[in-house]
């Protein structure tokens, strides 16, 4: 067999790039300093002997390091990123060129009120957005994540079960909901009841029934859910929750498929978080920022946590602290350290202006549709989880790879070769080997059906008997296929220099 490793390990433009410790060179460096003048030495003995142990790189080092990194990324930017239950959506640049205007990305949260009038207006008017598309009466600003406001959805409902002295101990969660609902409820001190899903992929009223009592303090439910189904007896659900003294938490990381189209108030729901991300094109990934407004019914209105904005007379201002709050408020205490990803609400602002009312409701229309395309596709080659038609997302799962020695993972790893970020795999949990594809408005036609050739082609392979092939994938990559067991419980986590 013909050699096919190249001398330097570069394969044509995809070049080897080693980590940048190791282009250390102790006498290079990108920076002139200039040289110091005599002074006397007051460290009583504890100077450095010793290198500080940060690479010492020329400036063109440095560029090639890092422009070298940036083309082994894949994101949006790149194609099509078919990532389910994430939203890997677009970021328009205007919406950028806004975040990063003078005036509103060097403001600092300890500026006298008057100096940033234009700043709380801007959250202001974002509130007043949130709350007209979803019909809620209040809206928290500062949750930094989706997760974070779940957080804060629970503990809103908590502060308002102590005001009315019941000491309820359980949380429902529906089986097909996103892992951080449990999550959440446990850390505020909730018992966690699971709910199980109809044949359908859905949550029937008479499940929820069946385990509602004067212990239950609400039902956490996503909707549309991780299966990308919507919940059709939602307001029913809502209702007999309501009637059990208890309330309605609804996962909000979904709301692109249904804004502008759902009141959510008219759901019956009494807290509901919205990643900016998700709907409203804010950035995504790399561990932030995050964005995750709360929306609040008026009964969990008045324990909204500060800070949130207020108009008077003499314009704009925060209540910061619990003891300022006006009326009936009785906030529950604060979420973050000042008052959210004020960057996130500027995108996110500009993005809602940029297409009004008419233009997100098209958002959600041609998310679905998107996602009912991609399902109506592949239905035929691969295995549909549940009936559709599907709202944003088209689940299947890894039936259709019985019996050709093909896993999920294999599967996966065979699109990577195919230039596209794989779907998310193995998740929603209810669905074995499932592959989740959620494609957003923002793809064209072509993109989609380039895209659908792809799977089709992998999935027609897999089934002629090339399990080989799969086995084998990734060829085409930076790094062939890892020890993703070993790397996890193993991590190596800190570059040590080889011994001379």
């Amino acid at each position: 067999m013909t050699e096919t490793r190249t001398i330097t390990g570069n394969r044509g433009l995809m070049v080897e790039e080693r980590l940048i410790f190791e282009y250390d060179h102790h006498d290079r460096t990108a920076v002139d300093v200039p040289a110091i003048e005599p002074y006397e030495d007051r460290l009583g003995g504890l100077r450095r002997t010793g290198a500080v142990g940060l690479p010492g790189l020329a400036e063109p080092q440095v560029v090639r390091h890092y422009t070298r990194l940036s083309q082994k990324n894949y994101g949006i930017d790149t194609g099509l990123f078919p990532l389910g239950s994430c939203t890997m959506k677009y970021n328009p640049r205007l919406n950028e060129k806004a975040a990063r205007m003078a005036g509103l990305a060097d403001i600092h949260p300890f500026q006298p009120v008057s100096t940033v009038q234009g700043a709380l207006e801007l959250m202001d008017t974002l509130s007043h957005w949130l709350k007209q598309l979803t019909g809620m009466p209040a809206v928290a600003l500062s949750p930094a994540a989706g997760a974070h406001g779940e957080l804060c959805g629970v503990m809103a409902i908590r502060a308002a079960m102590d005001a009315r002295g019941e000491n309820r101990t359980t949380i429902l969660v529906p089986e097909s909901a996103h892992g951080t609902n449990p999550a959440t409820a446990a850390i505020c001190g909730y018992v966690v009841e699971s709910i199980p899903a109809e044949e359908s992929g859905r949550v029937s009223a008479e499940a929820v029934k069946a385990k509602l009592g004067p212990h239950v303090a609400a039902v956490m439910i996503t909707n549309p859910n991780t299966c990308g189904l919507f919940e059709p007896e939602m307001i029913e659900i809502s209702r007999i929750v309501h009637e059990a003294g208890a309330y309605v938490y609804m996962d909000g990381a979904n709301f692109n498929a249904v804004v502008g189209r759902i009141r959510i108030a008219d759901l019956g729901v009494d807290a509901m978080h919205i990643n900016l991300h998700k709907t409203f094109s804010t950035p995504h990934g790399g561990g932030g920022p995050g964005s995750g407004p709360t929306v609040l019914s008026a009964a969990l209105a008045p324990y909204a946590p500060v800070p949130y904005v207020v108009r008077d007379d003499k314009g704009f201002r925060l209540v910061e602290l619990e003891r300022d709050a006006d009326g009936d408020a009785k906030p529950f205490g604060r979420m973050k350290g000042y008052h959210g990803q004020f960057g996130m609400f500027v995108r996110a602002l500009a993005y809602m202006l940029a297409l009004g009312k008419d233009g997100l409701q098209q958002v959600s229309g041609d998310a679905v549709l998107n996602a009912n395309y991609l399902y109506a596709r592949l239905a035929d080659v691969l295995s549909a989880s549940f009936e559709g038609p599907v709202m944003h997302e088209a689940l299947f799962d890894d039936r259709f790879l019985k019996d050709t020695g093909v896993t999920t993972l294999d599967f996966a790893k065979a699109l990577i070769d195919e230039g596209y970020h794989p779907m998310t795999m193995y998740f929603p949990l209810v669905v074995h080997g499932a592959l989740l594809m959620e494609p957003t408005e923002t793809e064209s036609k072509a993109a989609l059906d380039q895209f659908i050739d792809a799977v089709r082609g992998l999935a027609e392979r897999a089934k002629a008997g090339d399990a080989e092939y799969f086995r084998q994938a990734p060829v085409h990559t930076p790094r062939r296929r890892l020890d993703e067991t070993l790397a996890a419980r193993k991590p190596v986590l800190r570059w040590t220099p080889p011994e001379s």
